[in-house]
């Protein structure tokens, strides 16, 4: 059985001149454990919305998402948002890191919300991904590059079977998107978690044997075709 499973996936909003936007309309998408798949699309094609969808974060419109056997549609907020602490992990581009709280305490808080806090497990990540000496920094005192690896320590602290990743590099010159990616692949192959990674950049999504495109998923779903 597919980790995550998509059927006829819908989502639209309301333009502010009153008009209903298709913003997702995706038939059919599959990713099974493991499985490393890149979603491409200009801005504006709904590429976080889409994850924002899976993650639970946004309820659908209409259509069905199924995660590890759980259907979201039919869960409530709530067990939406234990099913997401407990099996997702969700790296934003703009990292989200909370300023008040140093990279360990970061990974710790993102923990707490899952199976509990582990701070063992905290400094061993934010060891992997280079930062055991600045465990106590804020993110204020920390690089562009370094708040990025702390918010992938972050999104794999609780074990997820899913890593969620908008844009994870586009704030990053080419040489730290470069290890950034080439991290994050290598963290998830480590976890065993699955990864879904939305990009516009042609260097990042030439690095996935498998490439979707939500603009071609949405518009096999307007011409009725089963991509």
């Amino acid at each position: 059985m597919a980790l995550l499973e998509i059927e006829n996936l819908r989502k639209a909003f309301r333009t502010p001149d009153g008009r209903i936007a298709p913003v997702v309309e995706v038939p059919r998408f599959c990713l099974d454990a493991g499985d490393q798949v890149a979603l491409s699309g200009p801005s504006g094609t709904g590429k976080t919305t889409f994850l924002n969808l899976i993650a639970g974060i946004l309820a659908a419109d209409s259509g069905r998402i199924t995660l590890d056997g759980h259907e979201l549609n039919a869960m409530s907020e709530a067990d939406r948002d234990r099913l997401r602490a407990g099996s997702i992990g969700y790296i934003f581009q703009t990292f989200n890191l909370l300023q008040g709280f140093t990279c360990l305490e970061n990974v710790l808080l993102g923990m707490s919300f899952g199976p509990g806090a582990d701070r063992d497990r905290a400094r061993s990540l934010l060891e992997r991904v280079g930062l055991g000496d600045r465990l106590d920094y804020h993110p204020r005192q920390l690089s562009t590059g370094q708040q990025q690896r702390v918010a992938v320590a972050r999104a794999l602290a609780n074990r997820p079977k899913l890593v969620l990743a908008d844009e994870p590099t586009g704030n990053l010159d080419p040489a730290n998107a470069a290890q950034a990616l080439a991290l994050i692949r290598e963290l998830c192959t480590e976890e065993g978690s699955a990864l879904l990674l939305v990009s516009h950049d042609p260097t990042v999504l030439s690095a996935f044997p498998r490439r979707e495109s939500l603009s071609a998923l949405n518009q096999a779903s307007r011409k009725g075709i089963a991509p």
